[in-house]
């Protein structure tokens, strides 16, 4: 595979990543026994000393509620939130603070225009146009704000790269076109979009447009009145400030012409029982307490970017950039999603040959001390787009270097020819495999038994290899049984569950079941241990999540995201409860 080609044209000046990097107390640190290398940026970014210290500062000596207390600490902190509003209002390049609203992140800043734009101004037969690249946080608020209003939802196709088809754009938009909501830069590939022609050709049309731009802030100059962005969102945890912040740009005339998002205090002019008048922007949009730390240490995220410079932290992530697409395409059998022109610093794959589930790839890196994302990336129709349920992605801050790059693609490698080890061993595919029967007398018993072999692996690693040995050997379940009403969705890893009631009884539970994924497959294992041959009441009074912190494992897999195995095992408690007489 050839390597990507260049994205932004940025500057080349020159960035002291060491200086950089000795900021961030985290990457200092040890994850199993080796230096942390943090390729997650994407989801969160870490956050640098003056971050943490200005968030420390306000609550050890400045916090106080604000806006209405008239002593001195008060004041204070009502005058450290609105000089962040200032500073947000400075980075957008917005006309004015108030158009810059304090919200808990880019999530609930798409839903309050969903919400209340889009409730009081949508009717039935208006559209609304998404991308197929958008993350759900950009699709969900449309589709319920859709539902509401019988407005309609239209998507722009992409192309093999992950490129929004710009002509198949333009033909979608009308005059029933009413608000047109894109991603400046994908989450999940890196994408970045071509906004200010986006915007220019909805406004053609007389539609608004909103844009999210969680991955971009950080990475780049923003200018909504350049541009003339109507909405434009963003959340502070991915620019290296904390979580639980974040910020709804809105032009005025919009914004004042919105209703309320939420009632509470601070958003009222005047309140009586049977009328509330209501505070002018911003107040009428930021009910209750609000999250002042945040706004404190968002301010101070964004004064630290601007001192390195974003034309620098740019140059430098697409060096990186660069750098990673040689190192990662000249991995045999790792095939890269997401091949656009214009990226940012993310990298999303796959592996084909041999096959490895990307939650096999997390959690191997993870003991390597690595960290990168796995999954669907909260963006299932763009993977359904290109075939796959999920990838494993890489994503680049300021702080990374090629040594980063380095380790990852040598974890990689490794993971590679461990595959090619395992798969010379594996049982056949064509393997049939009976029912197992009961292990232990109860599932109580069998949890005893497991968790006795648990308490002589003392560490994560050894836990995980005793997991990966046990998912070797697990029968595969056959092919004839992989349909589609065994399927168990799953946000990581494909699972199917054929489970059934022991013929000639009438309450035994027994079930197959199989996995893409090695770790999956093992944790299966540990399953039928417990549940397989059981009778219904006691697998309905088994607590599986209280077993699985016992024996250490919620620390480090999430049953409800990564596996389905939390909808396999609701999937055996439901057929237990059909049969517990």
């Amino acid at each position: 595979m050839k390597p990507l080609p260049s994205s932004v044209e940025t500057p080349r000046t020159s960035l002291d990543v060491a200086a950089v990097r000795a900021q961030f107390p985290i990457l200092h640190t040890q994850v199993h026994g080796r230096p942390l290398v943090y390729l997650d940026s994407a989801a969160s970014t870490q956050q640098p000393l003056t971050v943490i210290e200005a968030v420390s500062t306000y609550h050890r000596a400045q916090h106080a509620n604000i806006h209405r207390g008239v002593y001195e600490l008060s004041q204070t902190a009502t005058r450290l939130y609105e000089e962040a509003r200032a500073t947000v209002a400075r980075f957008l390049n917005a006309a004015e603070p108030a158009e810059c609203l304090f919200t808990r992140g880019a999530t609930e800043s798409i839903n309050l225009v969903a919400s209340t734009w889009g409730r009081a101004n949508l009717k039935p037969g208006d559209e609304i146009l998404l991308s197929t690249l958008e993350h759900h946080s950009n699709i969900v608020p449309w589709q319920m704000v859709a539902q509401a209003t019988g407005a309609r939802i239209r998507v722009m196709p992409i192309n093999d790269a992950g490129e929004i088809l710009m002509d198949e754009y333009r033909r979608l938009l009308s005059p029933r076109t009413r608000l047109v909501a894109v991603n400046q830069v994908s989450n999940a590939l890196g994408t970045i979009n071509p906004v200010r022609e986006i915007i220019i050709d909805a406004h053609a049309v007389g539609a608004l447009v909103l844009i999210d731009g969680a991955q971009w802030v950080a990475h780049g100059r923003t200018d909504v009145q350049a541009l003339d962005a109507d909405f434009y969102a963003f959340s502070g945890h991915k620019l290296y400030g904390p979580t639980g912040i974040g910020v709804l740009y809105g032009k005025r005339p919009l914004l004042d012409a919105m209703p309320p998002y939420q009632g509470g205090g601070d958003m009222i002019e005047q309140v009586t029982f049977e009328l509330t008048t209501y505070a002018p922007l911003p107040g009428k949009f930021e009910a209750g307490t609000p999250n002042i730390s945040g706004a404190v240490g968002l301010a101070a995220a964004i004064d630290w970017v601007e001192s390195i410079g974003l034309e620098r932290i740019g140059a430098h992530e697409q060096d990186l950039l660069r750098y990673a697409t040689e190192r990662m395409s000249a991995i045999p059998g790792l095939t890269i999603k997401g091949t656009a022109q214009r990226k940012s610093g993310v990298l999303s794959w796959v592996m084909v040959d041999p096959p490895i589930a990307t939650l096999d790839l997390g959690t191997q890196l993870d003991l390597r001390g690595i960290c990168i994302r796995t999954g669907h990336h909260c963006c299932q129709p763009l993977m359904d787009r290109f075939g796959v349920t999920s990838t494993a992605r890489a994503s680049m801050g300021v702080y990374n270097n090629r040594d980063d790059i380095d380790r990852l693609a040598e974890a990689l490698a490794e993971c590679v020819a461990d595959a090619r080890r395992s798969s010379a061993v594996l049982p056949g595919a064509g393997a049939v495999a009976a029912y197992p029967a009961a292990a232990a007398e109860s599932p109580l018993a069998a949890a005893d038994e497991i968790a006795e072999v648990f308490e002589f692996l003392p560490d994560w690693p050894m836990r995980h290899q005793h997991i990966i040995d046990l998912g070797d050997k697990l029968p595969p379940m056959p092919a004839a049984l992989k349909t589609e009403a065994n399927f168990v969705p799953g946000c990581q890893s494909v699972v199917h569950i054929a489970a059934r009631v022991r013929p000639g009884t009438a309450d035994i539970i027994e079930f197959l079941a199989d996995s893409d994924a090695n770790i999956v497959r093992g944790l299966i294992a540990l399953l039928q241990q417990l549940y397989s041959g059981q009778p219904a009441r006691a697998i309905l009074a088994f607590d599986a999540e209280a077993f699985f912190a016992r024996i250490g494992l919620d620390q480090h897999l999430s049953l409800t995201r990564r596996n389905g195995l939390a909808s396999m095992v609701q999937r055996l408690r439901q057929l237990a409860s059909r049969h517990s007489g």
